[in-house]
């Protein structure tokens, strides 16, 4: 079996003013990243445009109107004090949903064994009806929801490892009991939300804090001493990973000091449940990272583990 990546050259389309951090040379540093010798079999891709149905699988019509009608015909627009949008932004957006329903097709059709999809905008902190933190449509809740009602699957784990709280997928899957989310990340830091009393309608959420300047040993311990067991416990037919690399150590938004190996060691591990209980059916979608070159450092490592587990 063989890995897919899921990309679109729409992603270089989504302008953000300058100086922003979630800018178009993430996109340009994890192409390059994976355009090295050792990604040569790696299946490419382009990501498709998403359907409207796939958008309300989460979101209501009036948001997408809503993002439909703020994108400008020129310049940027700021949606709130972090998220903009320029000519192409919602292509870009489309493209990132599309790139995640379709990694989800190509993986539960036994196509390819796992799947990354590298677009932007990021999406797990879009919530039903606000966009936020960058992010326009919760990519992964769509996903999830797509393998869950058009594939028929009973149970779908997300796991998000950003160093920011995944508010967003956590808001659109509260209500869904097929789903366990589980996140960890920096807390204190934006968006503020992700204790461990939200729980989710039917304890279908869990939240990891980690402390600033905590590395990657407290990371681990607590994987392998809560988030493993509790997907094991779970037993997911698929597994959809919120793949953020601003943990690292290098990242300029946030103070946890996670190596590139330390992704390496999480994806090889998650990839290991996934092998147990879902025939190594992993999608994984890009969400943060804004040290450039740790980002594209971070990512080539993540890619490499899913390649060498569905070898």
């Amino acid at each position: 079996m063989t890995t897919a990546l899921f990309t679109h050259d729409s992603s270089l389309k989504h302008q953000t003013p300058a100086g922003h951090p979630e800018q178009i040379a993430r996109i340009e540093h994890i192409a390059a990243a994976l355009n090295a010798p050792q990604f040569q079999t790696l299946i490419r891709r382009d990501a498709p445009d998403c359907t409207d149905a796939d958008i309300l699988l989460c979101h209501p019509q009036s948001h997408l109107d809503a993002i439909a009608a703020a994108e400008p015909s020129s310049g940027t627009v700021a949606l709130d004090g972090d998220t903009h949008m320029s000519p192409g932004s919602l292509k870009a957006a489309r493209r990132a949903v599309g790139g995640c329903v379709a990694a989800v097709d190509a993986v539960l059709t036994g196509d390819t064994n796992n799947a990354f999809v590298a677009c932007r905008p990021p999406g797990h902190h879009a919530e039903h009806s606000t966009p936020m933190g960058f992010c326009l449509f919760g990519n992964a809740a769509i996903a999830a929801k797509h393998a869950l009602d058009r594939h028929g699957l009973s149970r779908v784990a997300v796991v998000d490892f950003d160093v920011h709280h995944g508010n967003g997928t956590q808001a659109l899957l509260w209500d869904e009991p097929r789903t366990l989310f589980i996140t960890s990340h920096q807390n204190p830091l934006w968006p503020g939300t992700g204790l461990p009393g939200e729980t989710g309608a039917t304890n279908n959420v869990q939240n990891w804090p980690l402390p600033p300047h905590s590395d990657g040993r407290l990371m681990r311990a607590t994987y392998q001493a809560e988030i493993f067991p509790a997907l094991n416990r779970f037993k997911p037919e698929l597994l959809i990973i919120s793949a953020g690399f601003d943990a690292h150590a290098d990242d300029p938004l946030a103070q946890l000091n996670w190596s590139t190996e330390d992704f390496a060691w999480l994806t090889r591990e998650l990839c290991a449940i996934a092998a147990e209980h879902c025939q190594g059916r992993v999608v994984s979608t890009l969400e943060g990272g804004y040290d450039l070159n740790a980002l594209a450092a971070s990512t080539a490592a993540h890619v490499r583990v899913l390649m060498e587990t569905a070898a």
